[in-house]
């Protein structure tokens, strides 16, 4: 499962989309909106993507992590749109037969996300507002 989506994700659904017979192990990373960065207050965040293009790249990263790492499944959904404080923008899951590679496919995936799959979101704060780049590298460009 590689989704973008425009509503709040149901985290339970993407765990279930890895479940496997053979796993004893799942690992789950759920990214939420939290209510500050940088020293400010935040009251949300809001994403945009190039849907396409991010659910091959997704589709990239499970790829990878499948040929680094001996685990069963793996489950990326990522959200577009406003994302209130304390709701998931992102929900990876991966399962495995043990929790070692499950725990560092999973790690892999969000990392890589950031880097590669082309997705911005822009922070509101109490004061202003931001766009913040996902690619790692962008000149000028600061980090989620």
């Amino acid at each position: 499962m590689f989704r973008i989506v425009e509503n709040r994700i149901d985290a339970d659904e993407v765990t279930r989309a890895v479940a496997d017979p053979a796993a004893g192990a799942i690992a789950t990373f759920l990214g939420v909106t939290r209510n500050h960065n940088d020293g400010r207050q935040v009251t949300g965040l809001e994403y945009e993507a190039y849907p396409d293009m991010a659910v091959r790249e997704m589709e990239r990263i499970g790829a990878e992590a499948r040929s680094r790492w001996d685990i069963h499944r793996i489950a990326i959904v990522h959200r577009i749109g406003k994302v209130p404080i304390g709701e998931a923008s992102v929900v990876i899951a991966v399962s495995a037969s043990h929790r070692r590679a499950a725990f560092e496919a999973c790690h892999f995936a969000i990392d890589r996300l950031k880097e590669v799959v082309p997705i911005w979101k822009k922070e509101s704060f109490q004061g202003g507002e931001v766009w913040i780049g996902s690619q790692r590298g962008e000149p000028g460009v600061p980090q989620r």
